[in-house]
């Protein structure tokens, strides 16, 4: 059946516009949460957690991507016999009601260890609803879509993750301004978590009045809906070989690059060089802004060229560019080197007597203002350890680095390096969509796609912030050793795919 080939460009775009808005919403949903991992680490947890507060948040975070391929089985199989509509409206469901749910959570010191084990279970929840999510709206919009125009219809659903992550960060900066930095990290980070049940409920709206695929539903018509897709899918020889060739030759590469060149770089400007909350965000924000369009480019691009060398080439481009790039973002910020002094050296506070006035168990904190020749900026804070008693002498104390500010041309030359990464994420995830439904026949093409997708992206690629932040924290490590992950991922994946994927350019309709 030709696939709309003949129908008018405003149905097409119908179709786009509904698949692309309850996709964006669910992306939003999914990465709220890391966009706050530091703040609801402090909430999840004891407050002297320290460090491991933040790595237990994003184990839970990444808790969300490994159900994505179960969630991937389930819906995919529901697809495959019921249709692409209902089935990613019940995703949606799921979405909108977990992310809600997770800003009315109390916080440990409310309910305890009950608080991370909620907020994780609410995660899992999540994951297994993206897990059904993208394969539906993918491949309902290649079904829409003419013959020799798949990458491009299909890009505009690959904007969506990009975009949704945009609008996550842009609530928050938005709330935060709004409420005070104080308020927003007390309570008001559950602010952006409550605001999705609204947007939820226009997509839902929108999405009932969605058509089935005709593709899907030429199929039904004539009785030729698979009986088992799950079995089709993954005891058929050739149908498997494919699933694994998308998986390790396209997939996981594409993955680490995705969530290397946005989630992991907001999280080393933040927590490794330091860079002011809103400072590291914006630079984020500029860079999806400015690099979102490309994945349009590149998918209508691949339509002409195959999808194959575009998607290698990002990969190729991550392998060969992450370690300068972070190791400048390294040297940039590191103000200690730039002080010529040792990272943690040891003073003494001043106070009027000399002592620490206050109850035995409190802290100093001192926060000192600088600016160094060239226009860095950033704050000192001084934290003593516990006094033993009212009025013991005051101990010595650590001085760490805070809210690194960076000067105006820094400022910019660290958007133009986080939109490369971004970019990258354009040349791999905009055609890719496209790439997979055409791997796989009707039947089964919601839940063969899902698969190699989501064991890519949530598993390989989603693991990226937990896996390279754990890697860095081990003794001996570097704050870069934690890119070889994602470089060793994709360096595999390139090899494997420049070997063995075909480059066709598939002009043909969609059966």
């Amino acid at each position: 059946m030709r696939s709309n080939s003949s129908g008018s460009s405003q149905g097409i775009t119908q179709v786009i516009a509904a698949s692309s808005l309850g996709t964006l919403i669910e992306w939003y949903d999914f990465y709220i949460f890391g966009s706050l991992a530091v703040i609801i680490g402090q909430q999840l947890f004891p407050s002297d957690a320290g460090a491991s507060a933040l790595i237990n948040t994003l184990a839970i975070f990444a808790a969300g991507f490994i159900v994505r391929p179960f969630g991937a089985l389930v819906f995919g199989r529901l697809g495959d016999l019921i249709g692409r509509k209902y089935t990613f409206l019940l995703t949606l469901v799921l979405m909108g009601g977990s992310t809600f749910l997770i800003g009315l959570i109390p916080s440990y010191s409310s309910i305890g260890y009950a608080a991370p084990i909620l907020v994780l279970l609410l995660r899992l929840v999540q994951g297994l609803a993206l897990g059904g999510e993208y394969g539906g709206a993918a491949t309902y919009v290649a079904e829409h879509a003419p013959a020799g125009r798949r990458g491009f219809f299909t890009s505009w659903i690959q904007t969506t993750a990009t975009l949704g992550l945009f609008l996550s960060l842009g609530v928050i900066l938005v709330t935060k301004e709004l409420i005070g930095n104080e308020a927003f990290s007390e309570w008001g980070w559950r602010v952006p978590f409550l605001l999705s049940i609204l947007l939820v409920g226009v997509s839902i709206y929108i999405r009932m009045k969605m058509h089935e695929s005709p593709v899907f539903t030429k199929l039904k018509s004539e009785g030729k809906i698979s009986a088992n897709p799950l079995k089709e899918s993954f005891q058929k020889k050739a149908n498997f070989k494919m699933v694994l060739l998308a998986l390790f030759g396209a997939t996981m590469g594409q993955g680490v690059i995705w969530y290397t060149g946005q989630f992991y770089a907001q999280s080393f400007l933040e927590n490794t060089c330091k860079l002011d909350f809103n400072e590291s965000r914006y630079i984020l924000l500029w860079a999806i802004l400015f690099a979102t369009p490309f994945f349009v480019v590149f998918g209508a691009w691949s339509d002409k060229v195959g999808r194959k060398w575009i998607m290698l080439t990002g990969m190729l481009l991550g392998v060969l560019c992450y370690r300068p790039i972070y190791q400048y973002f390294l040297d940039s910020t590191n103000v200690i080197e730039l002080q010529n002094t040792e990272a943690h050296h040891t003073s003494k506070i001043e106070t009027d007597r000399g002592y620490v006035s206050g109850t035995s168990d409190s802290l100093v904190t001192v926060r000192k203002f600088k600016t160094l020749e060239g226009g860095i900026s950033f704050t000192e804070e001084m934290i003593t350890v516990t006094p033993e008693d009212v009025l013991a002498p005051m101990p010595e104390v650590k001085t760490v680095i805070s809210e690194v500010r960076l000067p105006q041309n820094m400022y910019i030359i660290f958007i133009a390096l986080v939109f490369f990464q971004v970019l990258l994420v354009t040349m791999v995830y905009g055609p890719i969509a496209a790439f997979l439904v055409e791997l796989f026949p009707t039947q089964i093409r919601y839940t063969s796609m899902s698969l190699p997708y989501h064991i890519g992206n949530g598993v390989f690629g989603g693991l990226v912030p937990f896996i390279a932040t754990l890697i860095a924290s081990f003794n001996g490590s570097t704050p870069l050793s934690g890119l070889w992950y994602p470089i060793g991922v994709a360096a595999l994946s390139f090899l494997i795919g420049a070997v063995y994927i075909s480059n066709k350019v598939d002009k043909t309709v969609m059966d």
